[in-house]
């Protein structure tokens, strides 16, 4: 199948001023989309106005939130597809705010799709899934068939998000796709407290020179995930109309141990690796490995973009040390 051609496609994006929604802003920008990017930039959602200053003059800014049905009626008005990132993703936060997690992640979704039902039933629909919906391994490899027992209140959120839009896309027929992404790295990520992904908090630490800690011995398997590479993913899965309807691992080709990823974050940025003893908090709620598959989403799509570890953290840390400031304000 050949590239779809982006030029003068309008695309909504929940949450842009986030992490993924912010580089995929730019990524669609550059191929020639027109971007209208919906975000209420709640401090704990991980938003940035740092994230998107270079194209803030070519993009739409709506401030609004997910949960506001008006606001999402008049976001997804006249769009041609609308890609979901808008969510609270922190782990350890969760549990200490249930309500809010299932109020943003899961009513959000629903008031989404409810607008495109009402307004804009034609836009083609891509929403954000993670890897930690599973839960605990139950099998030699996780794929899409997989069960789900999360562990945490953001993971439950966003399994009870992803089932809501599978739910109403399929009563109201719109084209909607779930795609589940795992341990994240790179640019215009949340670096400085663990509360958005340990990965990038261990950028933020190697970056600052300081003591990566691990929990336990660090043994547990990970996928890992160049944003650039997730980024190329999700835009190739919305360019193929068989894919509605369907839910995707987009993982790393390649699994490290998570002391492994820590070496290797302190011997390409900075730091030193220490290990700690697991709080009783996060061990409460932690899966062990997480093996994850990527035949069906390579049957989807082809060849994988896949960003090696070493060149990834480069571009990363370049990325950061040139605007440390705007991601670890003194």
């Amino acid at each position: 199948m050949t590239a779809m051609n982006w030029s003068g496609t309008k695309v909504l994006v929940t949450g842009g001023f986030g992490f993924i929604g912010s580089n995929l802003a730019g990524a669609l920008l550059r191929r020639g989309a027109r971007v209208t990017v919906l975000d209420n930039l709640d401090p704990g959602g991980g938003g940035n106005r740092a994230n998107l200053a270079d194209i803030l003059g070519d993009i739409v800014v709506m401030e609004g939130d997910i949960c506001d049905r008006q606001a999402c009626d008049h976001a997804v008005a006249n769009q041609d597809m609308v890609i979901h990132c808008a969510a609270l993703t922190s782990h350890p936060r969760s549990p200490r705010d249930p309500v809010a997690y299932a109020t943003v992640n899961g009513i959000g979704s629903i008031v989404l799709i409810e607008a495109l039902h009402q307004a804009n039933p034609a836009a083609r629909l891509i929403a954000l899934g993670t890897s930690s919906q599973i839960g605990p391994m139950a099998a030699p490899a996780i794929d899409e068939r997989h069960g789900e027992f999360p562990l945490d209140v953001y993971s439950a959120s966003k399994t009870a998000a992803e089932k809501f839009i599978l739910a109403l896309s399929r009563t109201h027929g719109l084209n909607s796709t779930i795609v589940r992404l795992a341990n994240v790295y790179g640019p215009r990520a949340h670096i400085r407290t663990p509360d958005f992904g340990f990965v990038n908090y261990f950028i933020g630490l190697a970056l600052r020179d300081s003591d990566i800690t691990v929990f336990g011995d660090g043994g547990q398997m990970r996928a890992l995930s160049y944003v650039g590479d997730c980024v190329e993913t999700i835009l190739r899965l919305a360019e193929r109309s068989k894919t509605a309807g369907e839910v995707y691992f987009a993982a790393g080709a390649r699994h490290f141990s998570v002391a492994e990823i820590a070496g290797i974050v302190a011997d390409k940025i900075g730091g030193r690796v220490r290990f700690v003893p697991w709080p009783k908090d996060r061990l409460a709620v932690e899966p062990g490995d997480a093996l994850i598959s990527n035949d069906k989403l390579r049957a989807a799509i082809g060849d994988l973009p896949s960003t090696d570890i070493a060149d990834g953290l480069q571009s990363t840390a370049a990325y950061y040390r040139q605007r440390l400031s705007d991601y670890l304000p003194a």
